[in-house]
């Protein structure tokens, strides 16, 4: 019984390792270089309908946002540095 069970968790974990090589439909050109376009998806996106055109604005929101977190940051350090005592909102004071 206990050599059983020994060789069904040896034939499982066989059985699992395979499944991480399975082929997953891709041609690879190359080891690391395996995307392929659909069929029908153009070679340059750029000018096409999938071309995907976005808005200047919206690229830079987040650089914007971090521009303003670092100032706010930098008010809370100068506030902490007079003090002595973290201020967490410092346009109340």
């Amino acid at each position: 019984m206990k050599r059983l069970l020994i060789m069904s968790a040896v034939l499982t974990v066989l059985g699992l390792s395979g499944m991480a090589h399975a082929y997953d439909g891709t041609k690879c050109k190359e080891p690391g270089v395996c995307w392929e376009p659909k069929p029908g998806y153009p070679d340059k996106v750029a000018g096409s309908k999938y071309d995907p055109k976005h808005d200047p604005n919206e690229l830079n929101k987040q650089a914007q946002s971090i521009k303003e977190m670092e100032a706010r940051n930098a008010k809370r350090t100068e506030v902490l540095s007079k003090t002595g005592k973290f201020v967490y909102d410092t346009e109340a004071n």
